[in-house]
């Protein structure tokens, strides 16, 4: 579904990424933005994150994603732009998938 300035990223942040507060940085940083969506940690180690607002809030999001919190290590931010869905209301750390 197509929403008029609006865009979605999908992004997963490899690294020492888990442990150091990077789910709770990413909730933070999302709320100040007023976007929506979700972070969870990944089985695998990573940190994945599916994110919807305006184009450059998520770019200014992703930008985020590629420095973390104190503590962190970030190797690699894979990231994907999609089409917003609207189906979130506000910004949620989930489960590990």
């Amino acid at each position: 579904m197509k929403i008029p300035g609006l865009a979605r990223l999908h992004a997963v942040v490899s690294g020492h990424v888990q442990g150091v507060g990077f789910r709770a940085f990413v909730r933070d940083r999302a709320e100040e933005l007023d976007l929506t969506g979700w972070v969870r940690n990944t089985y695998d180690g990573d940190v994945e994150v599916l994110a919807e607002g305006p184009r450059e809030d998520l770019e200014r999001l992703r930008d985020w994603l590629q420095t973390g919190p104190r503590g962190c290590f970030v190797t690699h931010v894979s990231q994907e732009w999609q089409e917003p869905s609207g189906e979130f209301e506000d910004f949620l750390v989930t489960r590990t998938i």
